[in-house]
């Protein structure tokens, strides 16, 4: 006679269980990662030579277009600077079991605060005016974090929902001021915002705009922040157990509210500096999926600070040398485009079975 349990059916154990692996092999993890770049490689070559292309003069050229020369890595470098603020601002409310998916709307809010000041006080002197830039970005980000914080902790809304429809409104908020109290009166064919004042751009240290040092100096910010603080073993805990937090005698929505608002605050200060670094302007286009991406780029990593900057990286040479490679061997940007996803596809499956294992019937792992 059988004996049932959860995961038989009608009885009968199942030909396929999966099981999660409770403590996570660091040796195992690292074989598998490369095993997945492998197989990645493998498959988007498998695509090129589909496309009538030679896959190892299409990857030599994509790593070419993203480091061949001083402007190309250049370009590589300021496409990472703002996955790479936005992955940290996630890790840190993931970690607390937070799914802040809006981090795009946070660093278009901070964007859309710190151009107020460059538009309309670009007379201050420059280094308080790109001062007050950077801490408007980064309290209008954070003050837009703690609006689905204060509803989670308040209600037990679901954040993912709130954080995602915010995205949308912060892009309206921008179209908004483009076609109306911010449209440069100058601007010729489409309504646009006018272009920041010299005196409110960034410099640009080795070439790229100053954010690439805020960047690098975030990241053992954070990771002496969640690692050493009490605050980040807070975080910790929250995301391992409400009840054991408040157990503790953690004032739980206080923590949530605090996170938030960090993570917003990062976020918007990502905004700042594309706007005022990058594009020198404020467009609907200042965060450009970057948000989302970062989801992914922070998952990856397994929200660990050092290993996001990795992750950016390689990143920003998929979306650069994808562009190369476009003009190099005359591919459509949709083939790019599937030649990227292949790679994060393989990528991101391998992560699977670094957290789980698949059992037979009747037999072992």
């Amino acid at each position: 006679m059988l004996r049932r349990s959860p995961n038989n059916v009608g009885g009968r154990e199942p030909l396929l269980r999966i099981v999660r692996i409770r403590e996570e092999n660091e040796t195992r993890g690292i074989l598998l990662r490369i095993l997945a770049v492998v197989a990645a490689l493998l498959a988007g070559g498998i695509f090129l030579w589909a496309l009538g292309h030679q896959p190892l003069e299409v990857y030599a050229a994509m790593w070419k277009g993203s480091f061949g020369s001083v402007m190309s890595t250049q370009g590589t470098v300021k496409i990472a600077i703002p996955l790479l603020i936005n992955a940290l601002a996630v890790s840190l409310a993931f970690k607390m079991k937070f799914w802040n998916i809006g981090t795009e709307g946070q660093m278009i809010v901070g964007a859309v605060a710190a151009s107020y000041f460059a538009l309309f006080h670009s007379d201050w002197p420059h280094f308080v005016l790109l001062g007050v830039m950077a801490v408007a970005g980064i309290v209008a980000g954070g003050l837009y974090g703690l609006i689905p914080a204060f509803f989670k902790a308040r209600f037990s809304t679901n954040e993912t929902l709130l954080t995602l429809m915010a995205n949308y409104i912060a892009l309206y908020v921008v179209q908004f001021l483009r076609e109306g109290a911010w449209k440069d009166p100058g601007a010729k064919g489409f309504p646009q915002i006018a272009r920041f004042a010299a005196n409110a751009r960034l410099s640009l240290p080795l070439g790229v705009h100053f954010g690439w040092i805020i960047a690098l100096l975030l990241i053992p910010a954070v990771y002496v922040y969640m690692k050493y603080s009490k605050h980040g073993y807070e975080i910790a805990v929250v995301g391992e157990s409400e009840k054991t937090a408040t157990y503790a005698g953690m004032n739980v929505r206080k923590i949530i509210m605090r996170t938030m608002f960090i993570s917003g605050g990062m976020a918007g200060l990502a905004g700042m500096l594309q706007a005022t670094g990058a594009d020198r302007t404020l467009t609907d286009t200042v965060a450009g999926g970057v948000g989302f991406t970062a989801i992914i780029v922070a998952w990856l990593a397994n929200l660990s600070s050092p290993v996001i900057l990795l992750v950016s990286m390689i990143f920003a040479v998929l979306e650069k040398g994808g562009g190369y490679i476009q003009s190099m061997f005359k591919i459509s940007a949709s083939a790019a485009d599937v030649l990227q996803g292949i790679i994060l596809f393989f990528v991101l499956g391998f992560e699977f079975f670094i957290r789980y294992r698949i059992v037979l019937r009747n037999r072992g792992e």
